[in-house]
This record gives C-alpha cells, sequence and structure tokens, in this order.
C-alpha cells in the first residue's frame, strides 16, 4: 500500500544529554508526547534535529530507537540528507532496516549546486534508495531553492512528494497548482502560519517544528483548515503567531527557533534542551522568558 503523507508531521528534536550522547528517557517521552498530541508522523534527522550535527553512530542510534518505541503507530521520514553521497545511502539504508517508512532528501549542503547538478544527483540517488523519497526545499539552509522543473523531475524518479520550508507563498502556490492532477504527490509546508492556506488550496499538511511541544495545537489547526472552519482557523492561528513572535524570538541569533523549541520541551519537563555543537542552549535569562511565554500560552491569555 503507498504511502500517504499528510496532516501533521513535526520535526523531531534530538533529544541530547550533557555529554552529546542521546538522551533515551527524554526520546521515549517526546515521541509519546507527540503521539498523544495526535500528529499524523514523525520526522527524524531534519533541521530541528540537528542532523549535520550529528556522528553518524548518533543519528542510526535515534533512528534505531526511535522506530522502536514509536512501533508502527505512525509513519516515519528520516532525513538522509548529508555532504556525502554514501553517507546518504548508507543512512537511508540503515532507515529501512530499523523500520522507517520514508527518506528525506533536501540539497547537499556547503558546496554550491546548480539546479541541473541536483537533478544529476537525483537521477543518481533515488534509484538506489531503499524507501520511499520526500523531496525537502530548505534554502536558508542549502544555498539552493529546488525549482519547479526540478520537484517535477523528482517526481518523476519517485518521490512521493515535497517539504517547502522556502516561506514564498508564491512558490508554495505554484507547487499545489502544478501537482493538482498528482494528489498521490504531498505538498507539505514547514511555514506554519501557512498551513491554513496550504490546507485551503489543495496541500496535505505541515512539517511544523512547534508541534515538537504542542502537537494539539497544530493538529487542531490541521482539523479545522481541512474543514475549512474559518472561525477556528482564525483561533488557533492566533495561538501559532504568538509562539513566533515569542517563543521563536527570544535569543538574538538564527538559532533561536530550534534552541526555544528544546529549551520549551525541558521546561515542560518532556527532555533536556542540551544543543549539539557548535549551538549552545538558552541559559538563565532566555530560559525564564521561554517559561513566562509557556505559562501565557497555558493559562488561556492567548486570545
Amino acid at each position: 500500500m503507498a504511502l500517504e503523507l499528510k496532516g501533521i508531521i513535526p520535526p523531531m528534536v534530538t533529544p541530547l544529554t550533557a555529554d552529546g550522547g542521546l538522551d533515551e528517557k527524554g526520546l521515549e517521552k517526546l515521541i509519546e508526547h507527540l503521539i498523544i498530541g495526535g500528529v499524523h508522523g514523525i520526522f527524524l534527522l531534519g533541521t530541528n534535529g540537528e542532523a549535520p550535527s550529528l556522528s553518524y553512530a548518533l543519528r542510526k542510534e535515534l533512528i534505531t530507537k526511535a522506530c522502536k518505541f514509536i512501533n508502527g503507530r505512525v509513519p516515519v521520514l528520516v532525513g538522509i540528507t548529508d555532504t556525502s553521497f554514501n553517507g546518504s545511502l548508507d543512512m537511508a539504508a540503515h532507515s529501512k532496516e530499523a523500520g522507517a517508512d520514508a527518506v528525506v532528501v533536501a540539497p547537499p549542503y556547503y558546496l554550491p549546486i546548480s539546479q541541473e547538478e541536483m537533478t544529476d544527483y537525483l537521477e543518481r540517488l533515488i534509484p538506489q534508495l531503499p524507501l520511499p523519497v520526500m523531496m525537502y526545499n530548505m534554502p536558508s539552509c542549502t544555498k539552493l531553492h529546488l525549482s519547479l522543473e526540478t520537484v517535477i523531475k523528482a517526481k518523476e524518479l519517485g518521490a512521493i512528494g515535497i517539504k517547502d520550508s522556502s516561506g514564498d507563498m508564491s512558490y508554495l502556490y505554484s507547487l499545489i497548482e502544478a501537482f493538482k492532477e498528482s494528489p498521490e504527490f504531498s505538498i507539505i509546508v514547514g511555514t506554519e502560519m501557512f498551513l491554513p492556506e496550504t490546507m485551503l488550496y489543495g496541500g496535505h499538511g505541515a512539517v511544523a517544528g512547534g508541534a515538537n511541544f504542542l502537537p494539539e495545537l497544530f493538529v487542531d489547526l490541521y482539523n479545522a483548515s481541512v474543514a475549512n472552519n474559518i472561525e477556528d482557523i482564525k483561533i488557533l492561528r492566533s495561538k501559532v503567531a504568538f509562539v513566533n513572535n515569542t517563543i521563536y524570538c527570544v535569543g538574538k541569533n538564527a538559532s533561536r527557533i530550534t534552541k526555544g523549541i528544546k529549551c520549551a520541551l525541558s521546561v515542560m519537563e518532556i527532555c533536556e534542551d542540551h544543543m549539539a555543537l557548535p549551538l549552545r542552549k538558552f541559559e538563565n535569562t532566555e530560559r525564564e522568558r521561554v517559561k513566562q511565554f509557556l505559562d501565557q500560552f497555558e493559562g488561556s491569555k492567548v486570545i
């Protein structure tokens, strides 16, 4: 049966210990938190998972243990993007062995590449993958904004969908329009505030970082969007906007969103908020601000 990608698929953070190992207890608690929250899938080793900063051994440990804890309850997607072609294939093979359902591929980072080089790369990579593949457009981290032509080629090669984190609404609409006759090709948005428009115009869901700590909020917004319930959408999107304007704005660096998500989970006593180097976790002042914003949210002060 073909894998159907839709709904809320959190880009799960990677819980770490103070010495940089995998926080196994935190991982299990986080996974239960997500599944109880109603998510439709879990995406390992994405941007919020700090994948490029983790060793291959730790990535494999995460995949194995996460798949064990999830135990088939929701689909598992694994990011295999790497600067090494063979590294991606190795991670894909491990994902298959561990029981994952699909892999996710963005353009290899560091070296700037062209659309033609990306197409050549996919022509070699996709036929060798042991699992279905979803494309990932993340130009802020990869230097390449996947063109519509490249995405169409990826679908021809067998890709089953795309996550778009460009933040470009017109590009998102062009994807939805281009694949409107192929509903099996999932258009998943990475920009949380775009979820209602994505669903209303024919998309399939969101890979929402905030769903790590507030899964119910994003599942409710997804359901309201599917039902075209405008009043509920307004209320729920105001809550998502609150998260965007508060927790995601603590700290001055570009890494503040991932740090804020991990810090929120730590405040909620779900998992530790240690970061993989070179990132460092929020300390006293920033952590207190995150806690205050969570208290405001949970105290129903968000309207």
